[in-house]
């Protein structure tokens, strides 16, 4: 069965940084697109990066940019995101998604797999 474990989530300083992670069971994870996503409380769902399948093609959303990094391992079935300068408005649920192809953009809709999120807390 196709499954996304996210991990890593917690609290985090403002200014401080987080790294999640999402590793992939039941597919290996070379051939899909994967892209986080967050959902804070009273929110909608937003997409915040996408990674291609072989991990050279990257996008961000301006929420983000200059401050986060999507990476992937496929050898370890694992994509990451590395969060820094944490701001008190990144305080969310992390989903990572997963959609059979070489690259997607930042639309919910586009994702067909997602994991359960793991919150993170950006407070002093």
């Amino acid at each position: 069965q196709l499954q996304l474990v996210e991990s890593g989530g917690g609290l985090a300083q403002p200014g401080g940084s987080l790294r999640l992670s999402c590793a992939a069971s039941g597919f290996t994870l070379d051939l899909y697109a994967i892209a986080w996503f967050r959902q804070a409380p009273g929110k909608g769902r937003e997409g915040i990066s996408s990674i291609s399948d072989s991990g050279g093609t990257t996008l961000y959303a301006d929420s983000v940019k200059g401050r986060f990094t999507i990476s992937r391992d496929n050898a370890k079935n694992t994509v990451y995101l590395q969060m820094n300068s944490l701001k008190p408005e990144d305080t969310a649920i992390y989903y990572c998604a997963a959609t059979y192809s070489s690259f997607r953009g930042l639309n919910f809709n586009e994702y067909d797999y997602w994991g359960q999120g793991t919150q993170v807390t950006v407070s002093s």
